[in-house]
């Protein structure tokens, strides 16, 4: 397995993509009110690609497991949906829990993030579901430091959505980046302490827990090749950060 260590100056130029990443989530996110359709988000996210002048990480990827490549800029997942979710005509309802992913190409180097949010009026319980999400993010992100092993990112991510009750997509987890959106290694959202590969300095990670709110990691795909639902048709909730391990701790790619 070949992993690429990245210097100061290729981490600068992902550092760019990422800020370009988090500029066009946070447009979408200011988008997103009841009635607006997820492809109007898709093109509030084209259009920061444009005047960024980056390209889309996205648009026509077209991996094995795929019948046709991706039609659009931005993945939006809505409630029962997972991740993966192709915009399409239909306009956000008040109550909707919204799941949004973009990536951006930059001088041929990636970044990939992704958040979670109601639109309009909040049920308490998928808040509890974002917040749980994003905290096991951010203890997936702490243990990114060099000499830990993979184990130990995917125990940090998995604990917290267990002790929830919540459960984990199956095969489903983050994934280093760089060149391409998609780099070795594989990055689990559950894992052992003390096993798997051993961090570097250098290495990237898109790091994302997706957790579903009915506690069963079973999923299933959509006629459209691409959008993963919840087997059960509970809600699902998805934070993801490209972040940079660091000799002097994780940094965080995709922050504005």
């Amino acid at each position: 397995m070949l992993i690429e260590l990245k210097t100061e100056g290729e981490l600068a130029v992902m550092r760019a993509a990422g800020k370009v990443v988090a500029d066009a989530l946070r447009a979408a996110r200011e988008g997103a009110e009841v009635g607006t359709s997820l492809r109007e988000l898709d093109e509030i996210a084209a259009q920061v690609l444009r005047v960024e002048g980056a390209k889309s990480s996205f648009l026509h990827y077209h991996p094995r497991s795929a019948p046709a490549p991706y039609p659009a800029v931005l993945c939006t997942s809505v409630n029962d949906a997972v991740v993966h979710g192709v915009p399409t005509g239909y306009r956000l309802r008040d109550g909707d829990l919204l799941s949004i992913d973009f990536g951006a190409e930059v001088d041929g180097w990636h970044g990939d993030a992704a958040m979670s949010f109601v639109v309009g009026t909040p049920d308490e319980r998928d808040l509890d579901l974002i917040a749980t999400t994003e905290r096991a993010l951010a203890a997936g992100i702490a243990a990114a430091v060099p000499g830990a092993r993979l184990g130990d990112l995917g125990h940090a991510i998995g604990e917290i959505g267990r002790a929830a009750g919540y459960g984990l997509v199956a095969d489903h987890g983050g994934h280093g980046i760089g060149r391409a959106m998609h780099e070795a290694p594989h990055v689990p959202n559950e894992g052992s302490p003390g096993r798997g590969m051993r961090l570097r300095e250098g290495m990237v990670l898109a790091i994302e827990p997706m957790l579903t709110a009915g506690g069963r990691d079973d999923y299933r795909t959509a006629e459209d090749g691409w959008t993963m639902h919840t087997a059960d048709g509970s809600r699902a909730a998805h934070a993801e950060h490209t972040v940079a391990i660091t000799a002097d701790g994780p940094r965080v790619l995709t922050v504005p």
